[in-house]
């Protein structure tokens, strides 16, 4: 499942012919980096992607003022009919990643246990700056946002939480994981 694919089809779709530089303000506006897996970097790529499969074609090309022309975009019959699916998918699927970092607290160095709780702690902390910025940016844009953007943003927070919450349980059980990585290391 792409998100950008989403994105892109949906707002040529949605809102009419677009060029690249105008996709990039949208999702800028709409801050989709803050709670999709969409860079805003990405967007050109895609795009280039988008047109070698037909799903969108150029429409124009244009130039406003001293600025480089650029190709505006518009979806295609084709493209239309993948948005339709890709929605469709987008609300079925359940996207649920694999953390390296659960690979790699089950594969500890016995010989660097004693930095374990510093690095725990580091991450309980990054977590936590990560919900607070969320939460000031959530009460910042709030009335911007549609109902379902706001319920979009509560979940990457309900996440937020419940990483942080996941990370306190782990700093409790630190001081018997490294007990039993210790008899590990002494067992032959």
């Amino acid at each position: 499942m792409s998100s950008i694919r989403i994105f892109i089809l949906g707002a040529l779709h949605e809102r009419g012919s677009m060029h690249g530089h105008q996709l990039k303000l949208l999702a800028e506006q709409e801050h989709v980096d803050l709670w999709t897996d969409i860079t805003v970097g990405g967007l050109y790529g895609a795009i280039k992607r988008l047109a070698t499969e037909g799903l969108i074609e150029e429409a124009r090309v244009e130039r406003d003022g001293a600025y480089p022309q650029r190709r505006v975009w518009a979806i295609t019959g084709e493209g239309r009919v993948v948005l339709s699916s890709l929605r469709l998918d987008g609300l079925r699927e359940i996207v649920f990643r694999a953390d390296p970092f659960d690979l790699a607290v089950t594969r500890l160095d016995p010989d660097n246990l004693e930095v374990l709780p510093d690095v725990i702690g580091a991450r309980l902390g990054s977590l936590r700056a990560m919900l607070a910025d969320h939460d000031v940016h959530m009460n910042a844009v709030t009335r911007y946002l549609s109902r379902s953007e706001v319920l979009v943003l509560k979940h990457r927070a309900a996440r937020l939480r419940t990483e942080i919450a996941w990370h306190e349980e782990l700093a409790e059980q630190l001081p018997q994981i490294i007990a039993d990585e210790r008899t590990k290391k002494d067992t032959p």
